[in-house]
């Protein structure tokens, strides 16, 4: 047998599994269907991450290769979000415009399938959930070199929605230009926190160029489109978007640079077996004050994952202490805790229990 006669062999075994793959996806697709009219006649949820993270982490125990964990993971994710589009669109906000990195991790949770919605601010996606215009919305919580984003934390003081889940991306940043060489970019356009992430890069290579804070990632690599002396700090998938050429690939300072979001939904979770929970206390600034809120936790054994502060706006010196524990609002001890807090006269906002994320590579 000749290598041509191989290969026309391999390719007709290939068209004939991907046969059978149409056929049992169509079949997957009927009994979502099927699925969803059951939900609806008991009135529950069309949307349960805690399931879909069992089907994950299911996958990942049977999958014995060549394809590794996070591309089965990739495929199913897919598949999944085809399957809640067949029941019922699923409505997300997000800080846009489209290829801003919440928009990938909007992608990245929820798949292509997911009805998708831009918007031009962080407090318009809490505005879109709370006033039922989307399901759920993704906005963006901190980055592992540049902090917290405050504005998230803020709205979350005052805000009834829960937060519904995580998502955590490997965040790369490539300077997009229609520029040839470095000499030629005159003005760098990207999000501040985009800027503050690749600033030795920018010391070393654009000493002397304009460095203009926008928007977002995806502002301003619409804002370098039309403008060849400019550049811009943004996601790889901006560049295809806006077509504008890669000048230098990966100029983040750190390669250990992520980005933690938020999904914001009216919905609370069930527990899925890896959760965290988010928690909002209000105390007034003096000594021993934190140590009294945290040795709560410590008695009953909870494990903190988090601990930030901010000012509550309301009065002088009262702060709002923002704590991530792992475990889910509905564990005992997790209770018990909060009991104990509640019987200090502190002052204590439940912002959720959710799947803890594991982390995406986008680029």
């Amino acid at each position: 047998m000749t290598q041509m006669d191989l290969l026309a062999q391999y390719r007709k075994e290939i068209d004939r599994i991907d046969e059978q793959f149409l056929e049992l996806l169509s079949k997957r697709g009927e009994i979502a269907l099927e699925v969803g009219q059951a939900k609806r006649a008991q009135k529950s949820d069309l949307y349960d991450p805690s399931r879909e993270k069992r089907i994950y982490d299911r996958l990942a125990k049977l999958n014995q290769g060549p394809f590794d964990t996070q591309t089965i993971s990739l495929i199913f994710r897919e598949i999944i979000s085809a399957s809640h589009a067949l029941q019922e669109p699923i409505k997300v906000a997000y800080l846009g415009p489209k290829a801003t990195f919440t928009h990938l991790a909007c992608l990245a949770h929820f798949g292509v399938s997911v009805t998708d919605r831009a918007v031009a601010s962080i407090k318009e996606v809490f505005h879109e959930v709370e006033k039922g215009l989307s399901d759920f919305g993704v906005v963006p919580i901190e980055n592992s070199t540049e902090g917290v984003v405050t504005r998230t934390l803020d709205l979350f003081a005052e805000s009834p929605l829960n937060i519904f889940g995580e998502i955590v991306l490997d965040v790369t940043h490539h300077l997009l230009s229609k520029a040839k060489t470095f000499a030629d970019v005159k003005q760098v356009y990207s999000h501040s926190q985009a800027i503050g992430q690749c600033k030795h890069f920018l010391d070393e290579n654009l000493p002397d160029v304009i460095l203009s804070s926008v928007s977002s990632t995806a502002k301003a690599a619409e804002l370098s489109q039309s403008d060849p002396t400019s550049a811009a700090i943004a996601s790889e998938a901006a560049g295809r978007i806006y077509d504008i050429p890669t000048l230098q690939k990966r100029i983040e300072d750190s390669t250990e640079n992520s980005t933690r979001f938020l999904i914001i939904s009216k919905k609370k979770n069930k527990p899925s077996g890896a959760d965290k929970t988010s928690i909002i206390v209000s105390i007034q600034d003096s000594p021993g004050a934190l140590y009294k809120i945290l040795r709560h936790f410590s008695k009953q054994q909870i494990n903190l994952s988090k601990i930030g502060s901010r000012p509550s706006k309301r009065k002088a010196w009262e702060y709002l202490f923002h704590i991530d524990m792992l475990g889910h609002i509905d564990d005992l001890g997790i209770q018990k805790a909060l009991e104990d807090l509640t019987s200090q006269m502190v002052s204590i906002k439940v912002l959720g229990s959710y799947p803890m994320a594991k982390e995406h590579q986008v680029q």
